[in-house]
């Protein structure tokens, strides 16, 4: 991405959140209610992927204890 796209971004997210007084809460509200809207309208809202299980290291710990 070029930094002219992340500064506009950030510019707008600043936007955003000043106009609601840098509110977490109300910022939050918002966004929900903003979701709720688009999916009324027929967007596809897509949930985040979940986190991956952390990789076990037992086979590496086998490698590496192997040729002692």
């Amino acid at each position: 991405m070029s930094n002219s796209i992340i500064r506009e971004v950030r510019l707008i997210r600043e936007q955003h959140a000043a106009s609601f007084d840098f509110d977490l809460d109300r910022i939050f509200s918002d966004l929900q209610s903003r979701q709720k809207q688009h999916e009324a309208e027929g967007w596809k809202i897509i949930s985040a992927p979940a986190s991956s299980p952390p990789v076990s290291n037992i086979a590496l710990q086998r490698i590496r204890f192997a040729h002692r």
